[in-house]
């Protein structure tokens, strides 16, 4: 019971599968067709059952070969549907019709049949018709209404077909629209996970730079000067880094960003995080008349400049730092600028690989929002210039 069950789920899955116009289900049953027709439907007229049955053998030709070798299969298909027309003319050949209008038809609805190739087997079936209905004297009417029959049956097949490659074309175009719409999916989501590292990397930079810088003063006010209140004051003010680096390290890995203040005010609340933090001297400028950026280019200005900042306590700690926002021109320039800790070693400004794994993820940011970023040394000063488009 099960394995009867099993073949007819797999008769079922192969129905569904096949071509429903030229498949094998309507290969086997118009091959019956046609051998019963010839058995009991062909005239006994001489010459009439042999140019079915080597038109029947054409048939199977084309059922057999049709896989292995289409070009084989086609040319012998187009014969079975050529020899009937010969013997069409003659009285009561049923038979002949049954050959004829099986074979063309299934020539027409074939998958890739080139266009030029229906059109000469149609018009040399309907001229072999002609000619064998003149030839059996038939009258006008059957001379008429036959390749009438014949040009109806291509014009509907061909109608079909056109109807098919359409319905393919659009099948196709739905499953590769489907398919770009995954993958453009993907991207976004490996574009916000960079952008969730980006985000991670800016606050636990900035917030565990901090943190070191508190700790390290801490410990040096614990072990050389022994005062143990400015000590515990820079501990209190790690611990409060900490809970702000933690509670903006748990935003950005939920991927959450609360709404920012405007530019200016958001360097200005930066900038005097910075000099209490670090007790370094900070000057923030601002040049031009403030203009309204997209959100996504005002928080990358603003993660620059905090991973400008981190990088000037770490690597020029005490150093002045100078902000400076310029609104004039086409772009938003924020440059950030301190001395360099050695004036000797002095590198031009370039964009390509200066600055360490911050400053790369920061251009990467800027990049995102079509502006640039430059980081180098020059004339002993070791400046961060950030271009977005107004």
């Amino acid at each position: 019971m099960d394995g009867l069950r099993r073949l007819t789920h797999r008769v079922v899955r192969l129905l569904k599968a096949d071509d429903p116009e030229t498949g094998w289900l309507v290969r086997i049953v118009l091959s019956a067709l046609l051998v019963w027709s010839l058995r009991y439907l062909a005239p006994t007229e001489p010459g009439v059952r042999p140019v079915l049955a080597v038109s029947l053998a054409g048939w199977a030709c084309f059922v057999a070969t049709d896989r292995r070798w289409p070009r084989l299969a086609r040319t012998a298909l187009a014969l079975a549907a050529l020899l009937p027309a010969t013997v069409a003319g003659v009285p009561d050949n049923a038979a002949a019709l049954i050959f004829l209008y099986g074979a063309l038809f299934t020539f027409v609805l074939l998958p890739r049949m080139p266009m030029w190739a229906i059109l000469a087997l149609t018009g040399a079936v309907v001229a072999v018709l002609l000619t064998g209905l003149w030839l059996a004297g038939r009258g006008p009417t059957a001379m008429l209404t036959q390749p009438a029959l014949i040009v109806i049956l291509v014009l509907f097949s061909l109608h079909r077909r056109e109807y098919r490659l359409r319905a393919e074309q659009t099948a196709l175009l739905l499953d590769q629209t489907a398919r770009t719409q995954q993958a453009q999916a993907r991207a976004a989501a490996l574009d916000e996970r960079a952008r969730i590292a980006r985000e991670l990397h800016d606050v636990l930079a900035h917030s565990l730079g901090a943190l070191g810088v508190q700790l390290e003063v801490a410990e040096a006010q614990l072990t050389e000067k022994g005062d143990v209140v400015a000590a515990t004051a820079r501990i209190r003010r790690a611990r409060r880094l900490a809970g702000d680096g933690l509670a903006e390290a748990r935003s950005a890995v939920a991927a959450l960003r609360a709404d920012v203040p405007p530019l200016p005010q958001a360097l200005g609340d930066l900038v005097a995080g910075h000099r209490a933090d670090h007790a370094a001297t900070v000057t923030l400028r601002t040049e031009g008349s403030p203009q309204d950026l997209p959100s996504a280019a005002e928080v990358s200005l603003l993660r620059t400049a905090r991973e400008a900042l981190t990088n000037a306590a770490k690597h020029a700690p005490g150093a002045p730092v100078t902000v400076t926002l310029d609104y004039h021109g086409p772009a938003v320039r924020l440059t950030v600028q301190n001395p360099a800790p050695d004036p000797t070693r002095v590198r031009p400004a370039t964009g390509d690989g200066a600055g360490g794994h911050g400053l790369t993820g920061a251009r990467e940011r800027i990049a995102l929002v079509g502006g640039t970023l430059e980081a180098g040394v020059a004339d002993g000063t070791w400046r961060v210039t950030v271009e977005v488009p107004a």
